[in-house]
């Protein structure tokens, strides 16, 4: 271990991996500290599976073209115009070069997954998935020289005026300081603190399940807010998807969401319908299903489905539920049945023509006459048996987080700090207003993380 580091690395997954790799490559001195034991290193990134990108023509796995101006437009509706146009117009544009980059650090492609995601153009997929790209990083970062302390639990970061003095943590039950160049936080938003997200949300977020790694907790976050660095973002927006509800409490990951959605109708525990299932694509619309959970009673959802849509969407970790008749899936899931009976009559009802039905694109096989309608992949729940899942608000990722600028850099009300610069979910806020686009944190992680570890090594040099 150097005694003195050019630039800390708080955090140990994608983005403070990408920070860290180009600082070491541009001859500074790092050290990442990393919150979780090593066999849980990377935080959320070894739960990912892909990295959205933009591209003028094939590009890896990727086909065709996905421009500038349809990857912005595609994030403009899922986060209502709540974006910063600069910041997320650079991390589109800088996605491109990214892909070969990642490629020459060790991380591998395969062709996309089939199934609901439909993403064969927009989105890059790593062969053995996150973990698999964590790896990689991990073994990039040691032959550039990167040292790594695990279970090191950031406590504090001293700012001075204009500038990050030391940084202190905590490892083998004991107090540690040291006094880098440069700072780079990377260590995620602050969902694993379920009391920090009941003050935002309020007690139904006790309900909520946490899809992503238990250490990210936000104290490096709570403690620069606390000495008035810049944040951004709403405290109760978050990357909130709906997960199967068997799920554990943390660390579920991405094998615990349910794509089945579209093919499906939702209902609450009253058996009532309370959104359109089919209002678009799986990969646009995904990420708003864990909010619309959220707001239901108890926070809980119901899918159900007939025997003609069980291979249309990828197969779920843990088996649907499973009965002959509406009514028996009723009892399994706790519903009223002939409630449940009468919705899904009530919906079969207003199904019209289905010849045009295409799972893999909007298809315009609608309902007619019912609120809410189902605008996309409208088909009748007539064929036994009947499958049925329960819905819980999953969180990811929280937004609230470190406001930077072009640059990745940090600053106070009163301008610049000199030495710190934040990447990946902890300022990720800064073009996420609300809602999520798949494989978008990987894109704005990647982006800025590379960012910030040029920055970092050029104000060291």
């Amino acid at each position: 271990m150097n005694s003195q580091y050019d630039i800390a690395v708080i955090g140990g997954g994608n983005a403070a991996l990408c920070a860290a790799m180009t600082a070491a490559e541009a001859g500074a001195r790092v050290l990442i500290l990393e919150t979780a034991p090593k066999p849980y290193r990377g935080g959320n990134s070894r739960h990912t599976r892909n990295f959205r990108c933009m591209h003028s023509g094939p590009l890896g796995p990727l086909v065709e073209d996905y421009s500038e101006e349809e990857y912005f437009s595609d994030l403009l509706k899922v986060t209502g115009g709540k974006t910063d146009e600069h910041l997320a117009r650079l991390a589109i544009r800088t996605s491109e070069e990214c892909l070969p980059w990642m490629e020459a650090h060790g991380v591998r492609f395969q062709p996309s997954l089939s199934g609901t995601l439909s993403l064969a153009r927009t989105n890059a997929f790593f062969m053995g998935g996150g973990k698999s790209l964590v790896n990689a990083y991990y073994r990039a970062a040691e032959r550039l020289g990167v040292d790594v302390i695990y279970d090191a639990n950031v406590t504090h970061l001293e700012l001075e005026g204009d500038r990050i003095t030391h940084v202190e943590y905590t490892h083998d039950g004991q107090d540690h300081q040291i006094e880098p160049r440069a700072v780079i936080v990377a260590s995620g938003g602050f969902q694993a603190d379920t009391d920090w997200l009941t003050r935002a949300w309020g007690d139904p977020a006790r309900n909520f399940l946490i899809r992503g790694t238990p250490y990210n907790r936000g104290a490096v976050l709570a403690d620069l807010l606390a000495q008035g660095v810049s944040q951004v973002g709403d405290p109760t927006q978050c990357h909130a998807v709906a997960i199967d509800g068997r799920a554990p409490k943390f660390d579920g990951g991405i094998v615990t969401r349910l794509d089945c959605v579209p093919f499906s109708i939702v209902v609450n525990k009253h058996a009532e319908r309370f959104y359109d299932e089919g209002e678009d694509v799986w990969p646009k619309r995904y990420a708003i299903w864990g909010r619309l959970v959220a707001n239901q009673p108890d926070q809980v959802g119901y899918v159900i489905i007939d025997a003609k849509s069980l291979e249309l969407f990828m197969p779920s970790v843990f088996p649907p539920l499973k009965a002959d008749t509406l009514e028996d899936l009723a009892v399994q899931m706790d519903l009223p049945p002939d409630k449940l009976r009468a919705t899904v009559e009530n919906f079969n009802t207003a199904c019209g023509d289905t010849s045009a039905f295409h799972p893999t694109e909007l298809d315009g096989v609608a309902t007619r006459g019912i609120a809410p309608p189902k605008t996309n992949w409208a088909r009748p729940i007539t064929e036994p048996p009947f499958y049925g899942y329960s819905l819980r608000t999953g969180v990811t990722f929280t937004y609230l987080g470190l406001k930077v600028d072009e640059n990745a850099q940090c600053s106070t009300a009163n301008g610049p700090i000199r030495n710190l610069w934040a990447a990946g979910e902890t300022m990720a806020g800064s073009i996420l207003g609300q809602g999520y686009l798949a494989g978008f944190g990987m894109t704005i992680g990647t982006v800025f993380g590379r960012i910030a570890g040029r920055e970092a090594s050029n104000h060291v040099a």
